[in-house]
């Protein structure tokens, strides 16, 4: 359009100094664009001839079709391969600068747990058998689980801003901490509300586990059901499978919800601790107490309209385990 405008001023008869002036351009860009109309006739730039890329269109898709074979290969691991297989002399940030054309990143790559054979066939098998729950069975579900909460010190993430100079400079180190000061946090919840919460130092057993279910799940399920039947829900831990502990659900006469192995994905009380982590981090308790009360505070801050939802999702998350075979979803 700023082409254009010169060409028509110069056909009115404006002067090239004028039409600079007016455009706030400089003298010689408003010379070279009516030089270029009096020769060719039009105000297009005429295509640079440029250097030839050493990969064409078809290297590219062969490139694309092993990287997205070998998802994990390092760029190194790539170069070695492009350079055998093309027979070309190729670098390192040739073939970076080709798979950025590709239309390909490198990214970090998701944390999912090892599914053998074995644990894909009875994931897919118990995603089957339970598809036919509906929303309303699901809400019947009460949901437990236990995580392990750190306390943060030093910078967070992995990247810094600065000079090629500055990489031993102190402020540009990521810091650390071997052992943090940590706890381990046992809760429960479900559709109608959280449940309660127990916070403790160290790790558990099996005789650990059963005060807590005692003092803790007993109370949260009659306040969230109100005598309502409902199922109680745990992972494969090694103090939830244990003899004592399953005996003792036996005697309390409590319907347990069969868990396959491996499973973090199907529950949603995960996404509970990863939301709650999310907020702790951004709070960055530098104490044990001011971490415990940071886990209080978010736990108790979860909205039911949240809760709902994680709950309505486990059909779409069983869906998604069978359309995949058993293995690890995207929840």
């Amino acid at each position: 359009m700023l082409r254009r405008k010169i060409v028509e001023q110069y056909q009115k008869g404006v002067t090239q100094r004028k039409i600079a002036k007016t455009l706030h351009l400089s003298s010689s860009t408003v010379h070279n664009i009516i030089r270029r109309f009096r020769e060719s006739g039009t105000i297009s730039v005429r295509k640079g001839q440029g250097r030839k890329t050493i990969l064409d269109a078809r290297d590219l898709r062969a490139l694309k079709r092993h990287c997205t074979t070998n998802r994990n290969a390092t760029v190194k691991e790539i170069t070695e391969w492009a350079q055998e297989y093309f027979q070309k002399p190729l670098s390192v940030n040739t073939i970076h600068r080709a798979i950025r054309r590709c239309q390909l990143k490198l990214y970090s790559a998701k944390k999912k747990p090892f599914l053998s054979k074995i644990h894909k066939l009875r994931r897919c098998h118990w995603a089957r058998d339970h598809l036919k729950w509906s929303v309303a069975k699901w809400k019947t579900v009460l949901w437990s689980d236990e995580s392990r909460f750190e306390v943060l010190f030093g910078n967070l993430g992995r990247h810094v801003i600065r000079t090629k100079e500055d990489k031993d400079n102190p402020s540009c180190y990521q810091r650390s901490v071997q052992k943090p000061a940590s706890l381990m946090v046992w809760g429960c919840m479900s559709a109608c509300g959280m449940g309660s919460l127990h916070v403790w130092k160290g790790t558990i057993n099996a005789e650990k586990y059963i005060q807590v279910l005692e003092q803790h799940m007993l109370p949260s399920r009659r306040h969230l059901f109100q005598g309502r039947p409902c199922i109680f829900q745990q992972d494969n831990a090694r103090p939830h499978s244990a003899s004592i502990t399953t005996s003792w659900l036996r005697r309390r006469r409590i319907r347990v919800l069969k868990w396959p192995v491996c499973s973090p994905d199907l529950s949603p009380i995960e996404n509970i601790w990863r939301i709650i982590k999310r907020k702790v981090r951004q709070r960055r308790p530098k104490t044990i107490e001011h971490l415990d009360a940071c886990i209080r505070q978010e736990w108790e801050s979860i909205p039911i309209s949240k809760l709902e939802k994680l709950v309505s999702s486990v059909h779409r998350r069983l869906l998604s385990i069978v359309r995949r075979r058993g293995d690890a979803t995207q929840w």
